[in-house]
């Protein structure tokens, strides 16, 4: 799924048009890349939360020339599905 695809569904279920529904699909989307990059703590109740983890130094490996490369810390986001989710994807599992 793509931003397309969401503002299609948004459209779908509303009165917005294309153009209202992607532009409030962008303006969502804004809002979660800035309070990440704030090191904020986002969370939407049912679906799941987002954080920002630091990333330890660390080696890994290349494997086109087979060397040891260095992977320098940093930051990186941190996903976890909310009970609903989980919930959800259980029982879509379970019908496979």
């Amino acid at each position: 799924m793509i931003k397309n695809d969401i503002a299609l569904a948004i459209e779908k279920k509303t009165e917005f048009n294309r153009a209202k529904s992607l532009a409030i699909v962008e303006r969502v989307l804004e809002c979660l890349k800035s309070a990440l990059a704030n090191k904020e703590k986002v969370e939407i109740r049912g679906f799941g939360s987002f954080k920002v983890v630091p990333k330890k130094t660390g080696f890994g490996r290349d494997i086109r020339r087979r060397k040891q490369i260095r992977i320098e810390k940093g930051q990186r986001i941190k996903f976890r599905p909310g009970q609903e989710l989980k919930t959800l994807l259980s029982k879509k599992g379970s019908n496979l």
